[in-house]
C-alpha cells in the first residue's frame, strides 16, 4: 500500500505518475481540507461570462517542465480545453510596473532596450555593458540573494525596479533574501565558472552549441514532444490557461485517478507518523495503516510536526524553509474598457512602499464577456508590515480598491469581489535553499526512510515545477 498525503496539484500528479509506473498499485489519496486542488482554486460565473482565480491563472509552455505539463494535460484529454496566448498578444507583450508614482511600459522589443524607459534614468543596454566589466566576485559564492547579484553585476535600478518586483509577481518575496542560486541557477554559475553572466553565455555558445539540448532531454526524459508543445512551439505560446479556469487541471486528475480507483479522501484528519525499518504507520482519522512507501506533498513545515518526534534534526530542516501569507482580492466590474492601457497587469517594486504586490488584467488576458475583472495581490515577504496578524476581509478589500482608484483611475465600486487570504501559500527560497533541500533529502536517503517528498516546499513554486517535482520524485520510487 502507498499514500499520498495532500491532493493539490503536486499530490494528485504524483498518483497520476506512480500509477502510469505500477498501474495495479494499491494507493489512497488524503487531503486534510474539504477540496482537492490546493492553492490553485477557480470560482467560477460563467453566466456572468468571467472566472475569479485565487490562486495561479496561467502556466508558461517554454522550458522542459513546461513540456511535462503539457504531455500531463494531452494525456488527460484537455488538449482541446487549452486557451493559449500567443507571443504578440497585448498581454504578453504589455507588462508593466508601478513605479515614481505611473505605470511604466517595460520594453518588449530590442529597439526598447538603446532608448531611456522610465522608471529607468540610462537605457538598459548599459546594464549589459556594466556586466561585461565588472569581473567576477572576489570571493567564490557558494549563493546570495537576487538582489546582491543583480545589484552587482547590473546596478542597483535593475535590481531595485525589474528584479524586485518580478520576485513580487513569482513569489511574492523579497529580493534581498531570495537565492539566485535556486532561481536563475544558469546565471549565477556562469559568472562564478566564466566571470560574467553574458560572457559565460557568449563563452558557451560557442564551445557547445547541443549543450542546452541535450540538458533538456536528460530533464524530462520524453521519446518527443507531445503534439500540444509542439503546437505551443508552432503558436509561439506565450502563455495558457484552460477554459473554465486553472481549476478544471486538477479537477480533471481527480476524476482520472478516481476512474482507475484511487480513492481520494478529504476532510481527513493526519494525526500521526512512524517510521518502522522499512514501513510506514500512517494515523489518518483514528485508524492507523502500514505503508510500503508515503509520498509527501505536503507544505514542509506541516510534515515536520509529523517527524518531530523520530526526527528531529529532519524536522528542524524542514521547518527551515519560510511561508508567506498573501491577500488575494479579485474584482469584477460590468463594464468593458474601463482600463486606460491594456496588457499582463502591473507590478509594484518594493521600494515603492505600498502594500499591493501587482495587479493582474484578468479581461486583457481572456474572454470575460462585456466585464472588466482584475485581481489584485497584496503582502507576501511585507504581509505583516502592512496589515498585522488579523486584518479584516472590508479591510483587505478597501486597501485594495483605493490602491486601484489611485493607480488605475478606477473609482466606480465592484458588481462583485472576492477576498482571498492565504495563510503560509507560497515558500520562500531564501538563501541557502538548495542546500536545505539536499541536506532534507540526503537525510531521508542515509536513514532509508520510505518517504518521498515532493512540491513547491522544494522544487519550485510555478504549475510546471510542481509537476516535474511530483513526476521526477516518484519515479525514484522502488517497489
Amino acid at each position: 500500500m502507498t499514500a499520498i498525503l495532500g491532493a493539490g496539484i503536486s499530490g494528485l500528479a504524483a498518483g497520476h505518475y506512480l500509477l502510469r509506473k505500477t498501474p495495479t498499485l494499491p494507493l489512497t489519496i488524503y487531503e486534510a481540507t474539504d477540496r482537492i486542488g490546493g492553492w490553485i482554486r477557480s470560482d467560477r460565473f460563467l453566466d456572468n461570462g468571467f472566472v475569479f482565480e485565487a490562486g495561479p491563472r496561467t502556466i508558461r509552455p517554454k522550458g522542459p517542465a513546461a513540456s511535462n505539463t503539457l504531455q500531463l494535460i494531452e494525456e488527460l484529454g484537455l488538449a482541446d480545453e487549452v486557451y493559449s496566448i500567443s507571443s504578440n498578444h497585448t498581454a504578453a507583450r504589455n507588462r508593466m510596473i508601478y513605479a515614481k508614482g505611473k505605470l511604466n511600459l517595460l520594453p518588449n522589443s530590442l529597439g526598447g532596450l538603446l532608448k531611456t524607459v522610465p522608471p529607468f534614468t540610462k537605457p538598459l543596454y548599459f546594464a549589459a555593458f556594466r556586466d561585461l566589466t565588472a569581473g567576477r566576485s572576489k570571493t567564490v559564492l557558494n549563493d546570495e540573494s537576487m538582489y546582491s547579484f543583480v545589484e552587482r553585476r547590473f546596478g542597483k535600478e535593475i535590481a531595485d525596479y525589474a528584479v524586485s518586483s518580478m520576485l513580487c509577481g513569482i513569489c511574492a518575496g523579497n529580493a534581498k533574501e531570495i537565492s539566485v542560486k535556486f532561481l536563475m541557477k544558469d546565471l549565477f554559475e556562469r559568472e562564478q565558472r566564466h566571470g560574467g553572466v553574458l560572457l559565460g553565455l557568449l563563452k558557451e555558445a560557442l564551445q557547445n552549441r547541443n549543450k542546452q539540448k541535450q540538458r533538456e532531454n536528460v530533464t524530462t526524459n520524453p521519446t518527443s514532444a507531445s503534439s500540444l508543445a509542439q503546437r505551443a512551439k508552432a503558436e509561439n505560446w506565450s502563455i495558457y490557461s484552460i477554459r473554465g479556469g486553472l481549476q478544471t487541471l486538477p479537477e480533471t486528475l481527480a476524476e482520472d485517478l478516481r476512474a482507475k480507483g484511487v480513492p481520494i479522501v478529504t476532510g481527513t484528519k493526519f494525526e500521526e507518523l512512524t517510521f518502522e525499518r522499512d514501513r510506514v504507520m500512517l494515523r489518518v482519522d483514528g485508524k492507523e495503516q502500514q505503508l510500503r512507501h508515503l509520498v509527501s506533498s505536503i507544505p514542509s513545515y506541516k510534515l515536520a510536526k509529523h517527524v518531530q518526534k523520530q526526527h528531529s534534526q529532519l524536522a528542524s530542516t524542514l521547518s527551515s524553509i519560510p511561508f508567506v501569507d498573501v491577500c488575494v482580492v479579485n474584482l469584477q466590474y460590468r463594464k468593458a474598457d474601463l482600463l486606460q492601457q491594456d496588457g499582463f497587469g502591473f507590478l509594484v517594486p518594493p521600494i515603492e512602499n505600498l502594500p499591493i504586490l501587482g495587479v493582474i488584467f484578468d479581461s486583457c488576458c481572456f474572454d470575460m464577456d462585456d466585464n472588466t475583472v482584475l485581481t489584485v495581490m497584496m503582502g507576501g515577504a511585507w504581509f505583516e508590515k502592512w496589515f498585522g496578524k488579523n486584518p479584516s476581509n472590508e479591510h483587505l478589500l478597501e486597501v485594495a480598491l483605493k490602491h486601484v482608484s489611485k493607480i488605475l483611475h478606477i473609482d466606480q465600486p465592484p458588481d462583485s469581489y472576492k477576498v482571498n487570504l492565504l495563510r503560509k501559500c507560497i515558500p520562500q527560497y531564501t538563501v541557502g535553499h538548495q542546500d536545505r533541500v539536499k541536506a532534507i533529502r540526503d537525510y531521508i536517503e542515509q536513514h532509508r526512510l520510505p518517504i518521498v517528498l515532493c512540491g513547491a516546499s522544494y522544487d519550485g513554486v510555478g504549475v510546471n515545477d510542481v509537476i516535474l517535482s511530483a513526476r521526477t520524485n516518484v519515479e525514484k520510487i522502488q517497489h
